[in-house]
């Protein structure tokens, strides 16, 4: 729940320092934080398989839980970490807006429901007009609701404001007679939805693709240690390949991640559910060298601009560069700062780690 925290200390993590010059080495870490798709990497440090895959390349790789997301982005940023878990808005806002080169090094999934606008009562989204959102302020929250308002013609300029809500606040707010209306993600959603006046008006599940959760790597320290890479897909691709498994040790590996969530199994299934999950690593390739990628990320360049948050002093929603896997970059070539790569995906589909 805690992936999509506000990201009002973007401008800030681009403040905290650049990363330590890239060069060869054998001790790595990489930070993670709670939410569905980003379990399997605590349960690869818990039972040994990333340790597995980081011997296998001859090279040590620890998996450090951060409670606060965006501190772990932050961290990151500032040279702590070699790797972090990060939403495709987040990773374009903070470290690659900041001035730190950053890879896509594993497109995990993409929240295909996790994320949704619900209204008490009857009601739609053009219903919103003149009436008061409470969300996460500069969140991926306020980034689906600017697409839901999108789709009937609507924007935040048309509603009673936006009123920032911190996720532990919001279930509690939703039960207020002041509040009509909530942007927010699981299990949060599934909390809220229990109430028989909630209404789901708009989810994630309708801008499929948008919301994307990776595990980013610094540019230099990958150009200079592939082994990291290598580790990292090899450890995550058989995580995947158990926890998709309607097997005893499938089941197990989910229950895990269930508990360290603080969910129990059928709760984390459900999250699961709503989250289109890349088990395969060619079906991971696939998305990321689609078309649509390119068109998701200018439109998350955009919201980021108009928010203020892509950058300090970035003239134009364009300011930061984005490569994608056929080499082609969008926003400034000059400034490529985030680059989506398939290689070691790549690598895991062929079975070449």
């Amino acid at each position: 729940m805690f992936r999509k925290s506000a990201l009002a200390m973007a401008l800030a993590a681009a403040a905290l320092g650049t990363q330590a010059s890239a060069e060869k080495k054998t001790e790595f870490k990489v930070a993670w934080s709670i939410y569905v798709g980003w379990m399997p990497w605590g349960y690869a440090e818990e039972s040994g398989i990333m340790d597995k895959w980081a011997e296998k390349y001859g090279i040590d790789v620890e998996i450090v839980q951060i409670n606060d997301y965006i501190e772990s982005i932050n961290q990151y940023t500032s040279g702590q970490f070699d790797g972090v878990t990060a939403t495709n808005m987040d990773t374009l806002s903070i470290p690659s807006g900041g001035g730190v080169d950053t890879t896509a090094l594993i497109v995990g999934d993409f929240s295909n429901g996790n994320d949704a606008v619900i209204l008490k009562g009857e009601g739609d989204l053009a219903t919103l007009k003149g009436k008061p959102v409470n969300l996460v302020e500069l969140s991926v929250s306020h980034y689906l609701l600017a697409r839901g308002l999108d789709s009937v013609g609507l924007s935040e300029a048309d509603l009673g404001g936006v009123i920032n809500t911190s996720d532990a606040d919001m279930i509690a707010a939703f039960q207020t007679a002041d509040v009509q209306t909530v942007v927010t993600w699981n299990p949060l959603v599934s909390s809220i939805l229990e109430d028989p006046n909630a209404n789901k008006i708009f989810d994630s599940s309708q801008i499929p693709g948008e919301i994307i959760d990776l595990m980013v790597v610094n540019t230099e320290t990958l150009a200079d240690n592939p082994e990291l890479g290598k580790a990292l897909a090899g450890a995550w691709y058989e995580v995947m390949g158990l926890m998709s498994q309607d097997t005893p040790e499938g089941k197990a590996a989910r229950e895990w991640m269930a508990e360290a969530s603080g969910t129990d199994l059928a709760g984390y299934d459900a999250q699961l559910a709503s989250t289109e999950m890349f088990f395969d690593p060619a079906a991971a390739v696939t998305f990321t060298q689609g078309a649509e990628l390119k068109t998701t990320m200018t439109n998350v360049a955009q919201f980021l601009f108009d928010k203020g948050i892509l950058g300090e002093g970035a003239p134009s929603p364009d300011f930061v560069g984005v490569e994608y896997p056929d080499g082609t970059v969008t926003g400034d070539s000059a400034n490529t700062m985030f680059r989506y790569n398939v290689d070691y995906m790549k690598m895991a589909a062929d079975g070449q780690l």
